[in-house]
């Protein structure tokens, strides 16, 4: 469990906020708009109305004691410059901050922000992915080049044991868990045969996986 506070709380920050309470992290918000933190309240007890472009808001929330702190401010890019500096000058321990552009994360990088994050593009690129082909079930970003996947086995690999298919070779992917219907199996044994309707997850390229997925039908 850790200590987190969230500050802006737009459709990103109310998300990641209500994500990271039921999580049991101990959660603070704060946002400048007395009439959301008003509807906020009954869900988050350690929640605040002001201002964290102004000194004296930053200073009384003691943001030193926070294992992490999110800038999530939404479109007022000055106010998260200006905040990010003044959360580190009042020495928080890790600041992680929302940008909508390149230029807007090397300038958040140069004054302080640990993380940069892109809710936005990284959105995007998972639909993106994911819709590019009709049989790609689930699919998280690791990097720009790779991504897990969730993908159904082709039909003529039905019957056929891991090894045999060598798909690390054939494709480029390497299979970390295959699931069928509820149960998920993971690191499966080379030996493992695939079944009808197995699904399988793997870590690979997205164009990688979309060779496989094109040939389902």
């Amino acid at each position: 469990m850790k200590s987190i506070l969230v500050i802006g709380m737009g459709r990103l920050g109310r998300n990641l906020a209500s994500a990271l309470l039921d999580l049991g992290n101990e959660v603070m918000i704060v946002d400048e708009r007395e009439e959301i933190i008003e509807s906020l309240a009954p869900k988050f007890p350690d929640c605040h109305i002001g201002d964290t472009t102004n000194e004296n808001v930053l200073k009384s929330l003691d943001v030193k004691s926070f294992d992490v702190v999110f800038v999530t401010i939404g479109t007022n890019f000055e106010s998260s410059l200006v905040t990010t500096i003044l959360l580190k000058k009042f020495g928080a321990k890790k600041i992680i901050a929302k940008a909508s552009q390149d230029i807007q994360a090397n300038i958040l990088s140069t004054i302080g922000a640990d993380e940069i994050i892109f809710p936005e593009r990284d959105m995007a690129q998972s639909l993106a992915v994911k819709y590019s082909a009709s049989n790609v079930f689930d699919y998280l970003e690791l990097s720009d080049e790779y991504g897990i996947f969730e993908i159904p086995v082709l039909s003529y690999w039905v019957g056929s044991s891991i090894i045999s298919i060598d798909v690390r070779k054939k494709y480029k992917l390497n299979i970390i868990a295959v699931k069928t219907g509820d149960k998920m199996t993971v690191s499966p044994a080379a030996d493992y045969s695939f079944r009808e309707n197995d699904h399988i997850i793997v870590v690979g390229k997205p164009k990688d996986v979309l060779k496989i997925t094109d040939r389902i039908r």
